[in-house]
């Protein structure tokens, strides 16, 4: 399975509804906390090619967006084929 990361803020709703179907998947995911780690939004708007919002969600080298796209991705089916890469 691909290395999946998730930039996100605590008080964030779309934030944990991200996490909350990756772990219903069972996905295990790195978190960058941006309120623990201000000095990473710089990076993460860069990966995510000016993304300012979070969460933002990486799946090994793709960009998948935000929350609303990792749920499209699920109801496509096309989120189990890129995590498995």
């Amino acid at each position: 399975m691909k290395p999946v990361e998730i930039y996100t803020s605590p008080l964030c709703g779309y934030c944990h509804a991200a996490k909350r179907l990756l772990t219903t998947k069972g996905v295990s995911f790195a978190e960058i906390d941006l309120s623990k780690q201000p000095e990473r939004r710089s990076e993460m708007t860069q990966r995510a090619s000016g993304g300012r919002t979070v969460p933002q969600i990486f799946i090994g080298t793709t960009h998948v967006g935000g929350c609303d796209e990792l749920f499209k991705l699920d109801r496509d089916g096309k989120l189990d084929a890129l995590l498995a890469g």
